[in-house]
């Protein structure tokens, strides 16, 4: 289990914030393979402040849809405190301040992770959002922001002393953004330091590196988010692992399909057809990672405009990998 503030989770897996992808249709995929935390796409709390619809929109959420996690991204407690004022119209459990985003667009602005290099700033606003808020406050840091400045052991007492419940770490600096190698040992660095709970993340695109995550920085809990891509039985797979199974290796082909037309069928349902088809192409190409022949499809995937002409790819998709399932056999 993961005790974060009183959010008791019975497994250690997270599904991370992730911009364009963690809506709604996509928390409830994952949430049927057993994704026990589910985090909102990143919210920027000048945006929310003012109601941006679509800002707003990002908080949309079901029954089952709990407990939510909902990130924020800024630079400053006053925008923090105006952006709690309208989230106490909506439902969840877990608050999480983004200081880890890597993109020259946010950093340029003093925000996500530029915030590491003023720990004291960090943690005032941190104060802020713990004074204020009702339910467990989080953040997430990386471990620096390049590799003359590795600090995050710091930035993470900095957050513990402000009162956080938790703390997500990404293995990389700031400057790596998503290359190069994760920093085991940092990590661990920042979980030896602190006494509260520390998620790492970083590289958790299986079963294997997730394991080797939990034994290489003792880490509390895991978050996935790029291995959550176009694999949401990464969850199942992670949960039958600490059960003591083994790796179910993917799933059939039917299941594969089946959660496919599922998906598509909630994005539909949630975007419209315009919309809705245009948020799932990405989603078709990770469903479809690492099948054989498939390119011609994904051609026709992206170039389809209307929900029949998505559905007959589907279908040819499924006739192709019979085929290829059966050439392979004989």
């Amino acid at each position: 289990m993961l005790a974060i503030g009183n959010i008791i989770l019975p497994y250690p897996f997270i599904l991370a914030p992730m911009a364009g992808v963690t809506d709604l249709p996509f928390r409830t995929i994952t949430r049927a393979f057993g994704a026990p935390l589910a985090f909102t796409e990143m919210i920027d709390v000048k945006a929310l402040a003012t109601r941006d619809k679509r800002t707003c929109r990002m908080l949309s959420t079901a029954h089952d849809d709990k407990p939510l996690g909902v990130q924020l991204l800024g630079s400053s407690a006053e925008d923090m405190i105006r952006a709690m004022d309208v989230l106490k119209e909506s439902r969840f459990e877990v608050l999480d301040l983004n200081a880890a985003c890597p993109t020259p667009k946010v950093a340029r602005k003093g925000k996500g992770a530029a915030l590491l290099q003023r720990p004291d700033k960090l943690g005032a606003i941190l104060k802020v959002l713990v004074d204020r808020s009702q339910v467990p406050v989080t953040v997430k840091i990386r471990i620096g922001w390049d590799s003359d400045s590795i600090n995050g052991r710091d930035v993470a007492l900095a957050a513990e002393d402000a009162g956080v419940s938790a703390i997500f770490v990404h293995g990389r600096t700031k400057v790596q953004g998503y290359s190069g190698t994760v920093d085991y040992r940092t990590i661990r660095e920042v979980k030896e330091a602190v006494g509260i709970p520390v998620i790492a993340s970083g590289d958790n695109l299986s079963v294997p590196s997730v394991r080797k995550m939990f034994d290489e920085t003792g880490c509390d809990g895991a978050a996935i988010a790029r291995g959550a891509l176009g694999n949401p039985w990464i969850f199942r797979d992670l949960i039958g692992s600490l059960q003591g199974g083994a790796a179910s290796g993917g799933p059939e082909m039917q299941e594969r399909l089946s959660v496919m037309r599922e998906h598509l069928n909630l994005v539909l349902e949630y975007y419209g057809e315009e919309k809705g088809l245009a948020s799932f192409r990405k989603f078709f190409i990770w469903y479809t990672r690492g099948l054989v022949g498939v390119k011609p499809l994904r051609d026709r995937a992206f170039r389809a405009d209307t929900v029949e002409k998505l559905l007959r790819v589907m279908d040819d998709l499924r006739s192709h990998l019979q085929e290829f399932t059966l050439n392979r056999e004989l």
